[in-house]
């Protein structure tokens, strides 16, 4: 079996701007934030991201270094809508693609089954239609004729997932209550990583309850990368939950600022700089 551990910055050295590249999780919760951050560190930008946004839609436009956002919405959960995102947004700092969720996942499987689209229902009678001119219908082959959507795949180049367990190999269990189409993602790519919790024993990964928790397989995985809390501040139940306090004040501080205390450093400042910050809350 070949050991695909590596660093964060082995990953993103491995990325190049001009990228299409996925990231999982959901909103605000469990994102891959420790790539994200060492994404941020590098010099990569002029990005196409997919995602079903949150902070890491959020910093990623913020900081300029997406050209163009695929998604359906750009949330933190318990804050509406990303503040650092929206400012971006608003300010034209990139070519936004705004989908129904469910087109977003129908498109991660076009790409998984190597089909140039898939048809569904979604988007019809929306304005999902009228802002993505670009979108075409296909009518059924058979004898009821329908309409139908016709989404295209959303082929990834690389994908940036963040797991509760995986093994040195690459296979990755989430134990929290959803997958969050992670397993899509790196399906979806020609080059996936998968950051955990805990690196565990393939054994380990087995005495979990009920086999779909083995969400993803080392065949689609090309490096996996211990990173403890690596989801802060979103949530990666059941280990830990999303750190409300600190999403707060990541939504109310200037990007500026914010960047220069929490994003300056490697990924042992930023902790060092969040506990910093927590014990002044005390």
């Amino acid at each position: 079996m070949v050991d695909k551990v590596m660093t964060p910055e082995e990953v993103v050295g491995r990325l190049r701007s001009g990228m299409t590249v996925g990231i999982g999780g959901w909103g605000s919760r469990r994102k891959p934030m420790a790539l994200v951050r060492a994404l941020l560190r590098s010099d990569v930008t002029d990005l196409t991201v997919v995602s079903y946004g949150g902070p890491d839609v959020g910093m990623l436009a913020a900081a300029g270094r997406i050209r163009k956002l695929v998604t359906a919405f750009a949330t933190l959960d318990s804050i509406p809508l990303e503040p650092h995102y929206r400012a971006a947004r608003e300010g034209g700092a990139f070519e936004l693609v705004e989908l129904d969720e469910a087109m977003l996942m129908w498109g991660l499987t076009a790409a998984v089954h190597r089909l140039p689209f898939l048809p569904i229902r979604a988007g019809l009678g929306s304005d999902v239609m009228r802002v993505n001119p670009r979108l075409r219908t296909v009518r059924s082959p058979y004898e009821d004729g329908e309409e139908l959507v016709a989404v295209p795949a959303l082929r990834l180049d690389a994908a940036l997932v963040h797991l509760n367990r995986a093994d040195r190999q690459g296979n990755a269990q989430y134990l929290g209550p959803d997958p969050f189409f992670d397993d899509l993602y790196c399906e979806a790519a020609e080059h996936a990583y998968v950051s955990c919790e805990q690196l565990v024993d393939t054994e380990e990964l087995a005495k979990a309850d009920g086999p779909q928790s083995l969400l993803v397989k080392r065949l689609s995985v090309a490096g996996v990368v211990a990173a403890p809390n690596g989801a802060h501040f979103t949530s990666c139940t059941p280990d830990y939950e999303r750190d409300e306090a600190f999403q707060r004040h990541y939504a109310a501080t200037e990007w500026s600022a914010f960047a220069e205390r929490f994003l300056g450093g490697s990924e042992l400042d930023y902790r060092s700089a969040v506990a910093a910050w927590q014990e002044e809350q005390r």
